[in-house]
C-alpha cells in the first residue's frame, strides 16, 4: 500500500461516496440507511459541509498516491467542549485488505488528538464487523464493552462494540 493522505471532503467526491454507499458490506455495517435514498451521497457530504462550520463533525476523502479515492475518515461527533470525537472510516472495496482502513485510523486518531485536543476519542463498531474492530486494536484502542441494542437497522436492532483513545495510551 502506497501513502494515505485525508482532504477534507466535499462535492467533489460525491460519485465515489454514492459508489461507497451501495457497497452491501458498507450498508451492514454501518448507521447508512439502507438502502440509502437518493441523494443520499450528496446531502450526506452537505451535511458534514455544514457541520464543519460549527465544529460538530468534520469529514475527509481518503486518497492514494495518484490521487485515487480509497474511502472515508468522518468524525461525526465532536464535542470540544467535552474533548470528547467520535471516529469512523469507510474504504471502498477496491482497497480494501491493503491497511487503508488502519493509515485512515491513524491519520484520523493524530488529527483528533493534535488539532481538536481531545482527551476521548472513540469507534462505535458492529460487533459482527471483525475486520474494523482489528483495525481498532492496531491502532491502540481499547474495547471497553458492547451497547446492546443500539440502534435499529432493516429491522433489527444492532448490538455495538465502543472502542476508544486516550492521549496517554500506546499507538
Amino acid at each position: 500500500m502506497g501513502e494515505v493522505r485525508l482532504e477534507l471532503l466535499d462535492q467533489r467526491w460525491v460519485e465515489d461516496v454514492a459508489d461507497l454507499v451501495a457497497d452491501p458490506q458498507v450498508l451492514r455495517f454501518t448507521r447508512i440507511p439502507e438502502p440509502p435514498p437518493e441523494g443520499f451521497a450528496r446531502s450526506w457530504i452537505e451535511s458534514y459541509e455544514a457541520a464543519r462550520i460549527d465544529g460538530t463533525r468534520e469529514g475527509f476523502a481518503a486518497l492514494g498516491d495518484d490521487g485515487g479515492f480509497l474511502g472515508l475518515g468522518l468524525a461525526p461527533q465532536i464535542d470540544r467542549a467535552a474533548g470528547e470525537v467520535e471516529l469512523g472510516y469507510i474504504v471502498s472495496r477496491a482497497a480494501r485488505g491493503r491497511g487503508v482502513a488502519t493509515a485512515i485510523l491513524r491519520l484520523l486518531t493524530e488529527w483528533a488528538f493534535r488539532d481538536l485536543g481531545g482527551q476521548r476519542v472513540f469507534l462505535i463498531i458492529d460487533v459482527e464487523n471483525d475486520a474494523s474492530a482489528r483495525v481498532a486494536e492496531r491502532c491502540g484502542y481499547r474495547r471497553e464493552g458492547v451497547m446492546r441494542s443500539l440502534h435499529l437497522k432493516q429491522d433489527r436492532r444492532v448490538d455495538a462494540a465502543l472502542w476508544s483513545r486516550l492521549p496517554s495510551d500506546p499507538g
